[in-house]
């Protein structure tokens, strides 16, 4: 057991949180995904997955000049064929830029 299963187990154990897991995973789809980006992949879906929780795909897609579809459809495709699913949370960080915008004036 790592530490991070050491944490989330007393959690669970002492009630400090009353909600199952959560975790995300948020590449920027700037390029295809290495190996890198599965350990992450693999540790968030996957300490969800053990804990009966939930799994963010959000895209980190703060830099729209370097940022493409192609990229999107691969890194899902990728998330994929390693065995995961995000079921409808599929997120944009852009989607949220008015409503930051509007926080912070």
């Amino acid at each position: 057991m790592h530490f991070i299963q050491q944490i989330i187990n007393e959690h669970n154990r002492t009630g400090r949180f009353e909600q199952r897991v959560h975790t995300r995973f948020p590449p920027e789809p700037n390029g295809y995904l290495h190996i890198g980006h599965a350990k992450s992949i693999c540790l968030n879906f996957g300490l969800a997955e053990q804990y009966g929780g939930l799994c963010n795909l959000r895209m980190d897609d703060t830099n729209p000049t370097k940022e493409s579809e192609e990229y999107v459809n691969s890194i899902q495709e990728d998330v994929r064929w390693l065995g995961f699913d995000w079921g409808d949370r599929l997120y944009f960080a852009s989607d949220y830029f008015d409503q930051l915008y509007d926080w912070a004036i």
